[in-house]
């Protein structure tokens, strides 16, 4: 048994924890889970495990799992809130612990409604974090300069993937899962509009400004490797298909050479068409279809990111701002 499988590293009785232990490895073997994933979940199993013996005076059998009420859970929250636990590490847990109790009820046909109706803590949404129109554009050009030892195609090849999260609004999935076949339309001058499958299945039609097609005509023009209809448009250097982690290390390098915020990342450049289109007045929901949002509740989060520029930039103008 591997260690994330270890009945003996779980404070339950050993009913409940050989069901962990099952649970565990199931994710590792079956659904192929991470070893970060499988370390969190274990450690979030093993601390409800042992508050829940505490709790209990014993260690909780599958029957004293399925017979824990609301207000159960909700102390071991609070618990993990009295050792310093935010609300993002708390929901964390409680959503591990869902995964273990919907697995019990496949695989061991124990049920506990109770779950069902804990709420987990509310949680602050993020601001994104675009970068202002003058990085974004300085981003672009440095990624195209061809005297960092980067052969020509790949800094072609760079400039295309990061027009695309700039002037499209793409995700770096939806960007580096394009074909050739996708493509071919837009560089040979029959079409001006992309056809993204994002998440959920849902598609979307992208328009794409003339300077984003310049850029993934000079790639195809300098790429080195014969494509075919349905190959992976974006290429590494050994002709395998582009890995995210390339494009995210070359917006690292980016970061450090103009002096970027961390925050400056690929999916920056996403925040960024949106927050850059709202800022010039388009509508609302117009970016929320180019951005392939299905909630319109999601797009309306940039109208705040606007609006803290817009103060940050007063409090730092204004004359009697402190």
């Amino acid at each position: 048994m591997t260690q994330a499988a270890d009945i003996s590293l779980f404070s339950f009785a050993e009913d409940a924890a050989r069901a962990a232990a099952a649970f565990l490895e199931e994710m590792k073997n079956t659904r192929r889970a991470s070893p970060h994933t499988l370390e969190a979940y274990g450690r979030d199993l093993r601390q409800f495990g042992a508050f829940v013996k505490e709790y209990m005076g014993a260690p909780a059998s599958l029957a004293a799992l399925a017979a824990l009420r609301p207000v159960d859970f909700r102390a071991w929250m609070a618990e993990r809130r009295k050792r310093g636990d935010g609300s993002r590490t708390i929901a964390r847990k409680l959503s591990a612990v869902r995964a273990f109790y919907l697995w019990l009820e496949r695989n061991r046909g124990i049920a506990n409604p109770a779950l069902s109706v804990v709420r987990g803590p509310r949680l602050p949404r993020a601001l994104p974090h675009p970068l202002d129109e003058k990085a974004a554009k300085e981003a672009l050009t440095m990624a195209g300069h061809k005297d960092d030892g980067r052969p020509a195609w790949v800094a072609a090849r760079d400039v295309a993937v990061l027009a695309l999260l700039y002037g499209c609004g793409l995700r770096i999935s939806e960007a580096l899962g394009l074909t050739l076949d996708d493509v071919l339309p837009l560089v040979k001058g029959r079409a001006d509009v992309l056809a993204i499958t994002g998440k959920g299945g849902k598609t979307r039609m992208v328009p794409l400004l003339a300077s984003v097609i310049a850029a993934l005509r000079e790639y195809l023009a300098l790429c080195p490797f014969e494509l075919k209809g349905a190959d992976a448009l974006f290429r590494g250097l050994r002709g395998g298909p582009l890995s995210p982690r390339i494009i995210q290390l070359l917006t690292a390098r980016l970061r450090g050479a103009l002096g970027l915020p961390q925050s400056a990342t690929p999916h920056a450049l996403r925040h960024s068409f949106a927050s850059h289109l709202l800022a010039a007045g388009a509508d609302l929901r117009a970016i929320q279809e180019l951005l392939g949002h299905a909630s319109l509740s999601t797009t309306q989060i940039y109208t705040q990111v606007d609006t803290a520029t817009i103060m940050a930039q007063y409090r730092k103008a204004h004359p009697r701002a402190c």
